[in-house]
């Protein structure tokens, strides 16, 4: 006791020596204290965690809380030792004490922060929460965590109350509106979002206006993220998603089937009656057996009813709709194609590029691939059978055409 008697007395000699071995020990207090929270408590609670066998602990170890929460501990210690340094000055001690102050409300904020990450990851591994995410929810309690502990540190560093900063900053409302618009429109469009589920994680959507054509792979406050087939990224406003137009191709993918719209342009001059002979040829397809019978029984029935009429007035066959039965009996036969949608073979209006035959039908899978295969295996065994039925593909002339055919002329000369 007499030696640290000795000590003060000796130091009391040396004012700036005293206040450097005090503030060194109080450095020393912090440190041990933020070894003792991190490498102690915080490392059994941890330990204390992996006991508990849990489908998340992945995130938990990734993301630590209590370890961000530890940072407290030395500030407290700096915030209340700081005051028994001697010889600072008063304004000094104050400004330390309010920096520590403001460095524990951010912390806390932090904190509370990694705490929500956490809730978000776990809630994501749910199921549901493709049809209801809740990280623009999330986004915005960070956002009012973080501008509520702006306020705390504003008002530590000028001494004033939180809540006589807010009635100040009153009076700049119209001020934090503009600033904020973007947010409060993507709250707004957020909302209508989840309420009307127009838009889930892995959807399939298509939005031309801002190149946007894949999977929504992420959805947050402001922007929602789309992977594009190309394998580039479009990141989309919140709230043009309920503003402007975009197509959804969720009802596809639930209902099992992908849409085949597509036409062949016959040449319309190959349309003719067809005679008896060719009648008789396109029975060898089993397709046409019955039908051809049946439309020779129907026609012949017409027929009687006109037998006054002239011969021009009488229905006859004709190769084109020959062919559209044939269309129909094969769709409807054809094992990649879902039988209980919708099957059409329709003629559209006439062009200058030929009659439009389309076809209409739904294949029984989405896969990209498989549907691919099943459209281009209809389409290749359509455009090859075509000539049995003395029906001809449009198709404009070519440079090669032109050229046989003033080959031709020049022999012919």
């Amino acid at each position: 006791m007499d030696y640290l008697n000795y000590m003060r007395s000796e130091l009391s000699h040396y004012p700036w020596l005293e206040t450097a071995l005090a503030l060194a020990v109080l450095i020393l207090f912090a440190a041990l204290a933020n070894f003792i929270a991190k490498r102690i408590i915080v490392r059994g609670i941890r330990h204390l965690i992996t006991k508990f066998k849990s489908p998340n602990q992945a995130i938990f170890a990734q993301h630590s809380v209590t370890r961000r929460f530890a940072n407290i501990v030395p500030a407290l210690v700096i915030m209340n030792g700081i005051a028994t340094v001697p010889h600072l000055p008063e304004k000094f001690i104050s400004f330390v004490q309010m920096g520590a102050q403001a460095f524990i409300f951010l912390t806390l904020a932090l904190t509370v922060s990694e705490a929500l990450n956490i809730f978000n990851l776990v809630y994501q591994r749910n199921p549901k929460s493709r049809n209801k995410p809740i990280k623009g929810y999330l986004q915005l309690v960070k956002l009012i965590l973080f501008v509520v502990c702006g306020l705390m540190i504003l008002g530590t560093f000028l001494k004033k109350d939180v809540f006589t900063l807010l009635a100040g900053f009153g009076a700049m409302a119209a001020v934090l509106m503009l600033v904020f618009q973007n947010t409060i429109l993507s709250l707004v469009a957020s909302v209508q979002i989840a309420s009307y589920d127009m838009v889930r994680i892995g959807d399939w959507i298509e939005m031309p206006s801002l190149n946007a054509d894949g999977d929504v792979i992420d959805m947050s406050l402001h922007t929602v993220t789309v992977q594009n087939f190309d394998k580039t990224f479009t990141t989309i406003p919140t709230n043009k998603l309920v503003t402007d137009t975009f197509r959804n191709w969720r009802g596809m993918s639930e209902s099992g089937c992908r849409r085949i719209k597509r036409s062949l342009f016959l040449d319309q001059s190959s349309v003719h009656f067809m005679s008896d002979a060719e009648q008789q040829k396109l029975k060898d397809f089993l397709l046409l057996d019955q039908y051809l019978d049946a439309k020779k029984s129907e026609i012949e029935e017409f027929n009687n009813h006109l037998s006054n009429q002239s011969q021009y007035n009488q229905r006859r066959l004709t190769n084109l709709g020959t062919f559209r039965a044939y269309v129909e009996f094969y769709l409807r036969q054809h094992q990649g194609i879902a039988q209980n949608q919708t099957i059409l073979v329709r003629q559209m209006q006439p062009t200058s590029e030929g009659l439009p035959l389309e076809i209409y039908a739904f294949t029984n899978t989405i896969a990209w691939a498989s549907y691919e295969a099943i459209q281009s295996d209809i389409f290749d065994h359509l455009i090859a059978i075509i000539p049995e039925f003395g029906l001809r593909i449009y198709q404009a002339p070519s440079g090669h055409d032109f050229q046989v055919l003033s080959t031709e002329q020049t022999d012919k000369a």
